[in-house]
């Protein structure tokens, strides 16, 4: 019989692959972080998130841990995934907190420590460029090899990564490869990635027979829940741009946006409240009140 492997994007999967196994985020942030020779990742120690997510839409996969370098040094990581073009509103605000409160404000930690946040993002954001792979640090506007040292962001845009040859940052090609190209519904591995032995682990703690019943149920939940809010997103999006150029202004596109966005919350607490979810799972997720959930 086949083997299925699911979504490694996933909520369930990505914190169970990335949240559970410190080798395999070592090797993940080993690959994707802009770490200098001799500077890489030896041990992590995972940390309870900052913050309590505000729903699901903003902040899905979120894992934090505190890194090791093989020269002693200390960092802190926040990793999470995006799936929206407005992904650049929320990880502004989220990653600052992160930095203020050095992802759990730790006992007797030095603040000088770097904070890097990884955002991993499902859909294009900037078309206008080819590169998947964005680094930035807090430069001085006229002097700009004066750099504020200790805050990082990284943004990988998954859909335009495309497969090259293994001879440069082969752990990088690999892990974006596991991350794009496992979608759920693929049964026949690529032999490159089951030869590398993070990558071949990684494949099978996303293999579907090691969930349970209800796991799987939470993870087809999850997908749900991405589709129903893409599509009303993206009407809100294409409402707003409509009447922004009827009336001609920029207020028209917003409250497109805006619209989209309620309905989506509103759609998916129904959903919730229909198959029997409590009030509090409803609030926790979409951040109604429960006489808004009450009134559905």
């Amino acid at each position: 019989m086949a083997k299925r492997y699911l979504d490694p994007k996933a909520d369930l999967t990505f914190k169970k692959v990335f949240g559970e196994h410190p080798d395999l985020v070592i090797s993940l942030l080993n690959a994707l972080l802009p770490l200098k020779k001799g500077e890489e990742i030896q041990s992590v120690e995972y940390l309870t998130p900052f913050h309590a997510p505000d729903n699901l839409f903003f902040n899905e996969n979120v894992v934090n841990v505190k890194c090791t370098n093989n020269n002693g040094s200390h960092f802190f990581v926040q990793i999470q995934t995006f799936w929206a073009p407005s992904f650049s509103l929320h990880v502004k605000p989220n990653s600052s907190k992160a930095y203020i409160s050095k992802l759990g404000k730790r006992i007797g930690m030095n603040y000088q420590e770097p904070v890097f946040s990884l955002n991993l993002v499902r859909e294009i954001v900037d078309a206008d460029v080819d590169n998947y792979y964005h680094f930035y640090d807090i430069v001085q506007d006229d002097l700009t090899e004066r750099i504020i040292d200790n805050f990082h962001l990284v943004f990988v845009e998954l859909p335009k990564f495309t497969p090259h040859t293994m001879n440069e940052k082969k752990m990088q090609v690999l892990w974006l490869r596991y991350l794009t190209e496992i979608d759920g519904y693929m049964e026949t591995v690529p032999q490159e990635l089951l030869d590398n032995p993070e990558i071949n682990k990684a494949m099978e703690v996303v293999e579907e027979s090691a969930f349970s019943p209800e796991q799987l149920l939470g993870y087809d939940k999850f997908w749900d829940i991405i589709r129903t809010e893409t599509t009303l997103y993206n009407s809100g999006v294409r409402q707003g741009r409509e009447e922004g150029r009827a009336e001609g202004r920029e207020e028209g596109r917003e409250e497109g946006r805006e619209e989209g966005r309620a309905e989506t919350v509103m759609a998916i607490a129904r959903r919730m409240k229909s198959k029997g979810s409590s009030f509090a799972d409803i609030q926790e997720l979409t951040g109604l009140s429960e006489e808004e959930i009450r009134g559905l």
